[in-house]
């Protein structure tokens, strides 16, 4: 075994550590190469000490972790109770490092290289490390989500805290690693063609005010949709227009922020240029479990990092663990852990972003499914 997960939900966080630290060395055995660690806020107090202690005692090289207001491992979502999650793998080399308030990962990072970050969403630009990805580089990870305000959180790095920036290992290449992204959103209506817009609003949709567009397809769909459209609306700007057929996978899904009714003008959490397919969007429970299910069955794989927002969980489908159970059942293995997060990082279409929402995965090991 290459991989090893454990969770404990003591609120004791030195019981809680030695539990997982137990199961780590049972299933993997002494000196892995990395290990990452989940924390909820109720183990603030004793990060430092409990990343020093998963370093002595089990003999890691490089450890990076983050706190959150929720964690997952296996097929266990632990939502707003005490829980400590370790996740360690044998990997071969790693290199960690801290990453400062500019976003911008380290020059001399390797093709086919696997990144995982972890950062505070008070004090890191995290749209701008998505930005400046190099291309041959992967990277998904989340924002931090315990604390509701700048200094609140807390990141590790080896045996160094920090309350600010962000943590990212790189892990080398050879290890099968693949993203998985699930923005977890359905169409409404059918993809238009921005024909005019300024800054994040969306003034015109084939030639018509966007709030006019809009109002149509509210007024065909079912009832039932146009509660959800009423709970939440999402636009989805395509990311590759050389595609004849949009689907799941090809929209890169943004909130509506509002409308103004005298121009008929939306505005949106990003820019739509002129020329653009936008394609309006909700989101529910069942087409968020679908789309991420679909995608985890693609693939076989020895271990999964998920990064799923906050938003998801209990708040989008009235209970914890759906998610967990979607990546554990289709790729196979229970070696998943995680953490829920203020924002999550994955690629798209190619191009890497900043998302909410989502469930964003890192797969080792992983496998097309026969």
């Amino acid at each position: 075994m290459r991989y090893a997960v454990a969770l404990s939900e003591h609120p004791d966080t030195g019981i809680a550590l030695g539990e997982v630290v137990g199961q780590v060395l049972d299933r993997l055995g002494p000196s892995p190469d990395v290990a990452v660690l989940f924390l909820t806020g109720h183990h603030i107090g004793q990060c430092e000490e409990v990343g020093r202690t998963v370093r002595r005692t089990l003999g890691v090289g490089h450890l990076i972790g983050g706190t959150a207001v929720s964690v997952l491992a296996h097929r266990q979502e632990v939502e707003e109770s005490p829980g400590l999650v370790l996740w360690a793998g044998q990997t071969g080399p790693v290199d960690v490092f801290r990453l400062s308030s500019e976003g911008f990962l380290p020059d001399g990072i390797a093709d086919g290289t696997a990144v995982v970050a972890l950062a505070d969403p008070f004090s890191f630009d995290g749209v701008g490390l998505a930005d400046g990805v190099p291309g041959g580089v992967t990277l998904i990870g989340g924002l931090a989500s315990a604390a509701g305000g700048p200094g609140g959180n807390r990141l590790l790095l080896d045996d160094e805290l920090y309350r600010d920036g962000a943590v990212a290992l790189a892990l080398p290449p050879g290890l099968g690693a693949r993203p998985l992204v699930s923005q977890g959103c359905r169409p409404l209506g059918e993809p238009m063609t921005v024909t005019s817009s300024e800054g994040n609003l969306l003034r015109t949709l084939g030639g018509r005010p966007a709030l006019d567009r809009l109002k149509a397809i509210a007024d065909a769909v079912e009832p039932s949709d146009r509660v959800l459209l009423s709970r939440g609306l999402h636009v989805g700007l395509v990311i590759d227009e050389h595609r004849e057929v949009f689907g799941p996978g090809d929209f890169l899904i943004r909130g509506v922020l509002g409308a103004d009714r005298s121009t008929g003008a939306l505005a949106i959490g990003d820019h739509a240029p002129v020329g653009s397919t936008v394609q309006f969007q909700i989101r529910d429970a069942d087409a968020a479990s679908v789309e991420l299910r679909d995608l985890a069955a693609a693939w076989r794989a020895d271990s999964a990092l998920a990064f799923t927002c906050n938003g998801r969980g209990s708040n989008l489908y009235g209970r914890p663990g759906p998610d967990a159970e979607a990546l554990v059942d289709g790729l196979e293995t229970t070696a998943v852990a995680g953490m829920f997060c203020a924002g999550e990082i994955g690629p798209i279409g190619g191009r890497h972003f900043l998302h909410g929402f989502t469930a964003s995965a890192l797969l080792l090991g992983a496998e097309p499914a026969a």
